[in-house]
Parts: C-alpha cells; structure tokens; sequence
C-alpha cells in the first residue's frame, strides 16, 4: 500500500516579492519565505531599511534584494514589477490606518488610506500577475489583509472598508485566473504587536480591551503570520484559492 505523501512547504528555486517589506509583519514574512528556499526581493518606500534588512537576511544564508516601491505611485509600481519579474510568490504587507470616527474623517485621509490599502493592492496584483501570465508560469498572491475585512471596528470605518474591498478583489482575482494556476488569498490577521502598534498596547484600556476579544488571551505576534505565509505560498496550500486565512486568535468566532 502506498501511502499520501504531504506536499511540499519548501520554495527552493522560487522568486517572492514581499512588498512592505522593511518592519513588521512584511519583514517576519520575508524572514519566512526566505527560510522555507525562496529568493526574497524586499520592496518598500524607506530605503535605509531595506539596505539594513537585506544585510541582516543575507547574513542568515538567505539570497535577497532589494526594491525601493511606494505602491501608492501605480505607474512606477508597474514599471517596476515589469522589470524586475516574474515572480512566483507576492505577498503583500503595505498598509496605512488613520482611525477617526466616521463622522470626523477627512477626504484625505479617506484617500491616503485606499491608495494603498485598496489601489495599491489590486495593482501591484495585477502587476504580478500579468508577469506570470506572460510567462506562463503559475503563482501565489498573498495579500495581508485584517480580521477587519470580516467584521467593523470603533473608529474604524474607512480602513474595515478597504479590508472588506480587498476582499471581494480577491475573490474576483481567484476566479478570473485560475485558469492559469495563479492562486490569490488574504491572511487576515488580528492586532499583531509591531513598533507602529507598540503605542496601543501601551494604553492600557485599549491593550484590556484587545484581550477581551482574542479567545487565545493574548495578542498577536508577527511570529504566528510566518508560517501562515509559507503554506499559502507553498504547495501544501494548492487547492487553496480565493479566500482568507483568519489567524485572528477567534475573534471573529462570535
């Protein structure tokens, strides 16, 4: 009798674009795919950064370059991605949060907010996509989205817009391109303790009120997206397409 064999979880030989690279949870994916064999192109607007970055990766054995992008600059993102890819692997970390009241926000930060977490995103999808297409290659798109793509939020009603957006874009993006074997999919995470999240959890109200709705207790850390990222990027996650992994701790389990 022979028996199944698990797919693999390893990305030797694949190229990833990890845009939003240069902290947080762009940084720890990298990390990750990078150390699951995939060649890391680290892509973000702060150059200082990223040049730190790359040496700190290269130094861990992993082979890595890197891409100064504002995905709020569509032509140029295109341009760029054009010409440095194919790429099997985008996983997509950029994102920008101005939390105000409904009532109280402004057009601009209303604007400022989609043209990356909403615009920013479908292009630099399209873009990747259109490579693979070119080359006939087949791929996986990963886009960080937020358990607030599932559910509302105090004070957050332009950012929980563009999640539940990206959503539906990926939705959209799955089917229309299955039939080149390009798989599109969100991970969806809950608060995730960053340096640009570190002044929330100092509140004390906010940091009580965060553990209140994580059923695990406790909050996030970029640690619990790595392994996320790897098996959407990977083959173990072959017949996964068109949805979201929730790693959120519950949630959005009530």
């Amino acid at each position: 009798m022979t028996l199944p064999q698990t797919p693999s979880f390893k990305l030797n030989g694949k190229r990833a674009l990890v845009v939003g690279a240069s902290s947080g949870i762009g940084k720890a994916c990298a990390v990750a795919l990078g150390q699951a064999g995939a060649t890391v192109t680290l892509a973000a607007r702060r150059e200082e950064k990223l040049n730190t970055l790359q040496v700190e990766i290269q130094a861990s054995g992993i082979e890595a370059s890197t891409l100064v992008m504002d995905v709020a600059n569509t032509v140029r993102t295109q341009e760029q991605i054009a010409t440095n890819g194919p790429f099997d692997i985008l996983l997509n970390a950029s994102g920008l949060a101005r939390h105000t009241p409904a009532l109280g926000t402004l057009a601009s930060d209303f604007d400022a907010v989609s043209d990356i977490n909403l615009r920013g995103a479908f292009f630099v999808s399209q873009s990747v996509a259109h490579g693979l297409v070119k080359a006939g290659k087949s791929g996986s798109l990963i886009t960080i989205s937020s358990q607030m793509a599932h559910v509302g939020g105090q004070d957050r009603a332009v950012y929980s817009a563009t999640k539940h957006a990206v959503e539906g874009m990926t939705k959209s993006m799955a089917i229309e391109w299955g039939k080149h074997n390009i798989r599109v999919n969100t991970i969806c995470p809950t608060f995730i303790l960053t340096d640009l999240t570190r002044s929330t959890f100092d509140d004390p109200e906010k940091r009580a009120w965060i553990e209140s709705k994580i059923k695990l207790g406790r909050v996030g850390e970029v640690e619990d997206i790595m392994g996320a990222a790897v098996f959407l990027a990977s083959e173990a996650s072959a017949m996964v397409t068109g949805t979201s992994l929730l790693v959120d701790g519950g949630w959005t389990a009530d």
